[in-house]
This record gives C-alpha cells, structure tokens and sequence, in this order.
C-alpha cells in the first residue's frame, strides 16, 4: 500500500508541478497578447481558469495525500490513545464517505449531464474539464484507504 501512495504522490506533485508552469505561460501570453499586441487571445482565459481549477483539485487532492491539509489536532490530542486511534478511524470513515458521495458520485453525474455541452472557446466537452472533480475525489479515496492502511499497522495497544 505503501508503493501506491508513494506512486500517486510522484504523479500527483508531477502533474501539479507541469499544470503550474503550463499555467503561468499561459497566463503570460495572455498577458502578452492583450498588453503588447493589443490582439487578446480567446482561448487563453477559459483555459485558463480550467487549469487553475484543476490545480486546486489535484494539489488539493495531493496537500490531503501528505496530511498538509488544516486539521484540529489539539482537541484530539486531549483524548487517551485508544480514543485518538477511534478518531482518526472516524475521520477517515466520514471523509471516504463524503467524498465518495460528493465529489465522486456527484462529480461523475456532473460530466454526465455537463458532456454534450461544449466550452466557447476551447470547442472541448464541459464534462472533459469537470473530469477532474470524481478524478481527485478518487484520489483523496485512495489517500484515506492509505491513512487505514497506516493507522492499523501503528495501533499498538
């Protein structure tokens, strides 16, 4: 298990890093068309907004990956060791369930009813740039299936 996480984390830093930088020459040359040229380019500002939402999906999904997401430890950490390991079961539970439910299953009937629009400008399917949402929802599944995965090898009461 420690393999897949570890696999899931290198692509999802790789693709975050390469979305970043496609993101920044994009905004740049949008920049560039519309100050220098005085020609802005259609496609660059929905596509960009794309892949800023991608970002915040699959970074997102990464940042919860490696535990780097807001947390209120110090209320947990009050509870005896037994409690904290219920806790955290908890916290897993509610968070592959919530995200099972929302981003997953709502995010896949979202690309289904949003496929057979097309973006203005970029002439791609809606549901295409919506992917990303059951996409990383199926990621962070994955990171709490890890996290389980984890806290059973760690109890040691």
């Amino acid at each position: 298990m420690n393999k897949i996480k570890l696999l899931l984390d290198k692509v999802l830093s790789i693709f975050s890093i390469s979305l970043f930088v496609f993101l920044v020459a994009l905004v740049t040359w949008q920049v560039a068309t519309r100050f220098l040229f005085n020609a802005p380019s259609s496609f660059s500002e929905e596509l960009a907004k794309y892949c800023f939402v991608w970002l915040a999906l699959f970074g997102g999904a990464f940042v919860f990956g490696e535990k780097g997401h807001m947390a209120i430890d110090f209320i947990k950490e009050k509870f005896s060791e037994p409690v904290q390991y219920g806790l955290n079961w908890m916290i897993e539970i509610v968070t592959i369930v919530f995200t099972l439910l929302v981003m997953f299953v709502g995010g896949l009937q979202l690309v289904i009813i949003t496929w057979s629009q097309t973006s203005a400008s970029l002439g791609v399917p809606i549901g295409f740039l919506y992917s990303a949402i059951p996409i990383s929802g199926l990621f962070i599944i994955l990171y709490s299936i890890a996290n389980l995965y984890a806290l059973t090898g760690k109890r040691s009461f």
